[in-house]
Order: structure tokens, then sequence, then C-alpha cells
């Protein structure tokens, strides 16, 4: 994907599919305003003008593809994220996946520090319009559960916080305790969320107001 028209046609692409703004978002790595915005726009007929010039909203498409089709490279990334969570907590046995794209991750984190898996469903696949705290987020009964555990908490990318907030919240919920978090690209310069420590392998900062 090299412009906003490829965007547009991604978004169009995955909208016939059925999936929500909120899953489209997730695929796209863009925020919930950015999916609204592009699927708005994939009915027309004439190109599209680019996001800024259209009155979009300011966001940065991040595409980590190249990571994610290969399993080899998908490993190298998880052990490198591996290790900027391995000295954060000894006593920590499980890590957290959040759906969908940092299910692989935190697989391969893992394996790496030798911890049991659980993965968290969030709110925003569920979501088109409207108010999103009046929906829930789930863990999946196919994988591991909280029981009162430490654990690390994977994603990909963190565009507004909202989704790994939810994450971090919804574990303490069910009784266990976030230790560290950790992420692909961070677009916010996000230190820690809820009192937990946040990292990354990148941090994309805007400079600029973007006019």
């Amino acid at each position: 994907m090299k412009n906003v028209d490829d965007l547009i046609s991604n978004a169009a692409e995955l909208a016939e599919q059925g999936l929500s703004k909120g899953e489209i978002a997730d695929e796209l790595n863009v925020s919930r305003e950015t999916a609204s915005w592009l699927v708005e726009r994939s009915g027309n007929t004439v190109p599209a003008a680019p996001a800024q010039a259209a009155g979009g909203p300011h966001d940065i498409h991040v595409d980590w593809s190249a990571l994610g089709r290969d399993s080899t490279r998908l490993g190298y990334a998880g052990k490198s994220m591996a290790d900027l969570l391995s000295k954060q907590g000894e006593d920590v046995d499980l890590t957290i996946g959040i759906e969908k794209a940092g299910a692989p991750l935190a697989t391969s984190v893992a394996a790496e520090l030798d911890t049991d898996l659980g993965t968290y469903t969030p709110s925003k696949h569920q979501w088109d319009e409207g108010d999103i705290d009046e929906l829930g987020g789930t863990f999946s009964r196919n994988f591991a559960e909280i029981r009162g555990r430490d654990c690390y908490v994977v994603d990909d990318t963190i565009t507004s916080g909202t989704t790994i907030t939810e994450t971090v919240k919804a574990i303490r919920e069910d009784g266990g305790e976030p230790v560290a978090c950790c992420v692909l690209v961070d677009k916010q310069g996000v230190e820690e969320i809820e009192g937990v420590p946040v990292y990354s392998l990148l941090q994309v900062i805007r400079v600029g107001n973007g006019e």
C-alpha cells in the first residue's frame, strides 16, 4: 500500500467481506476514525484526494506485512520483543496477545520466554458506529486463562492507546496483573499505560501539525 487511494481500496474490500470498521482499523493499522473515513470514501467514483486535502484525520499508516508474511522474520521480531520484556518481572508465566495481529507476535514471545499463551479480542472488533464503551472484549477460552497470574501484553501497533488500555484493565478485572506491554510500533510515544510500562521496537513521532 503506497498511498491513500490504496488504503481506500483495501478498506472497501474489507468492508465488502463483512468486517466492522473496528476490524478494518485493526487490519490497516490505523485509528477507528481513519478507518471510518476510508470506508466512507470507498464508494467514490472519482479518485480520492489525499487525506489532508480532503479534511481527513491525522494518522500514520504502518505496513509491517514484510514481517508478518514470513515466519522467520516474524520470529526474529518476536525475539526482539521478548528481549525488551525479559527483565520485567521474574514470576511472569503468561503472555497475552491482542487479537488479531498481536496473537502471532505473542506466540513468538511466549515461546522465547517460556510462558503460557492467552489472547484477548478487544471491543473495537465489534465497533461500527457510536460509543465503543458500550461494547466489551473477551479472552479466548482456547488458550491459557488469567487465573490471578502476572503477564505480559503484546500487540503490533499503538495508534491511540485505547485497545492496549482496555486490555490492561480487562486483565486486572479478571484477576491478573499486567507487568509490561510491548508492541512493534508506537505512534503515540507512550511510556506507560495504567501504571504499566510500555516498550516498542519503533516509535513513530509526527513532527509539525501536518497542515
